[in-house]
């Protein structure tokens, strides 16, 4: 322990929650002086061992929410005794990565498990006994199945970004995984504590998750999240653009903006991979990052895009959950999203723990409904904007449509060109396009070393 630790202040809002001194030193050491919205609201609850829905706005601080009460409650010594359950390999790395760094001063050790690294690189890890484990659920069903790791001793679960966790692809490896606890639970063990959170929870995700859980089961939602999931810090733009201008301009937008760092996103792993070709070419530096990289490849990309490395990364929905990049200033929806969450996972890459950010969509003739559906969840109707110097090879508006008042699905097709009468509907008065050029501030500038 350096002279250093001594010196920084204890957080007494964090103290006042009852974490013992090895973690006040901790988040001390991390600079956490204030806690945030949802861990005023999950802390002590999870502490009193409740079962927790947890919903918050993306970058607003869930990590440490129910990481720090496992810190608290974990029993030195005793391996496996919680798991953290992920969607990505990438949000598996950091979340381990910031439970061991708030209980850096504590004798809990957490351990990421995931696929693309070698197994014989986590027996390493494993054969020490972790009290935490985070993984991905493939993963975690591997080892299980291996008889590496066992769920004797849990006493904690988390599914963090459960919306993803329980939708069709992971629901299968989640029901087993969560069975095997709840058996290992009834033979004389007190059911594990099980705490579920998400930026954004659907009633039908609500109903599937209660039904792993234990009564009393406490919804905990930060003030406006349920009402408007995207956080306030975020200016919200789409741009009306036909395919065959997308990437003019994209490239005229970053060389508008100059964004300190920067995520475009993409549909499909080939669409970003010629993206990021497209923009080497014109001189733009950046990478891309897409389940075709190996996994050390995909780790290589994060770490020299968190250091600066370069200021534009091309992705798919791989980075769009959980993944926490310092300084993020702007996010492009190169591609809308199919799922409409998406987007909220999305832009939350940027305006991260009161941070400022913007987000801009690109919007295609076809693409009016998805994009209603985009307004409809985050309830807010966002502004278009044009680009100074910027011209379309055919201009077109989109019709403004009133959500309430269009079903999900039966919205109209697609917008109408410019000077063609569309049919009499209920509308709502869009604001005049803003133009984005060189009069517009850019939010933030890094030097770079």
């Amino acid at each position: 322990m350096t002279q250093k630790s001594h010196e920084l202040p204890i957080p007494d809002a964090f103290a006042a929650m009852g974490l013992r001194a090895s973690i006040l030193r901790g988040l001390a050491a991390a600079e956490f002086v204030t806690p945030s919205d949802i861990q005023t609201l999950l802390i002590p609850r999870a502490l009193a061992g409740v079962d927790i829905l947890g919903q918050a706005r993306t970058g607003t601080g869930k990590t440490a929410a129910y990481g720090l009460p496992i810190l608290q409650k974990a029993e030195h010594g005793v391996a496996f005794q919680a798991i953290v359950l992920v969607p990505t390999r990438e949000l598996a790395v950091q979340v381990d990565a910031e439970i061991n760094r708030l209980g850096k001063f504590s004798e809990i050790h957490s351990c990421p498990i995931y696929g693309g690294q070698r197994i014989s690189e986590q027996l390493h890890q494993l054969k020490h006994g972790p009290e935490i484990l985070v993984g991905t659920p493939g993963r975690v069903m591997d080892l299980l199945q291996r008889r590496l790791i066992h769920f004797r001793n849990m006493r904690f679960i988390v599914l963090d970004e459960v919306d993803r966790m329980l939708d069709i692809g992971f629901r299968d490896d989640i029901r087993q995984i969560l069975g095997q606890v709840r058996s290992a639970s009834s033979q004389g063990q007190t059911p594990a504590q099980t705490i579920f959170c998400s930026a954004t929870i659907s009633d039908e995700i609500e109903h599937l998750a209660r039904s792993y859980m234990h009564e009393p089961v406490e919804k905990l939602i930060v003030p406006g999240a349920d009402e408007r999931p995207t956080v306030e810090n975020i200016e919200q733009y789409y741009f009306s653009v036909q395919q065959c201008d997308k990437y003019r301009l994209l490239r005229g937008l970053l060389q508008k903006e100059q964004p300190s760092l920067a995520i475009v996103f993409c549909r499909t792993k080939h669409g970003a991979e010629r993206l990021a070709k497209h923009l080497h070419a014109d001189g733009i530096v950046c990478r891309e990052i897409h389940g075709n990289l190996k996994q050390n490849q995909r780790e290589q990309v994060m770490k020299n895009f968190r250091t600066g490395k370069f200021d534009v990364l091309v992705a798919t929905d791989l980075a769009s959950r959980g993944i926490d990049v310092q300084h993020i200033t702007h996010i492009v929806n190169y591609d809308i999203p199919e799922d409409t969450e998406a987007y909220v996972h999305r832009i939350g890459r940027t305006a991260r723990m009161g941070e400022a950010g913007k987000a801009f969509t690109f919007v295609e003739p076809h693409q009016g409904d998805e994009l209603t559906r985009v307004e409809s969840l985050i309830n807010m109707i966002i502004p278009q904007a044009t680009l100074e110097g910027f011209t379309p090879t055919r201009a077109f508006e989109r019709r403004p449509v009133a959500a309430e008042e269009t079903p999900q699905g039966e919205a109209d097709s697609a917008p109408t060109d410019a000077g063609q009468a569309a049919p009499a509907q209920p509308t709502v008065q869009t604001p005049p396009a803003r133009t984005l050029g060189s009069k517009v501030p850019l939010s933030r500038r890094r030097r770079r070393r």
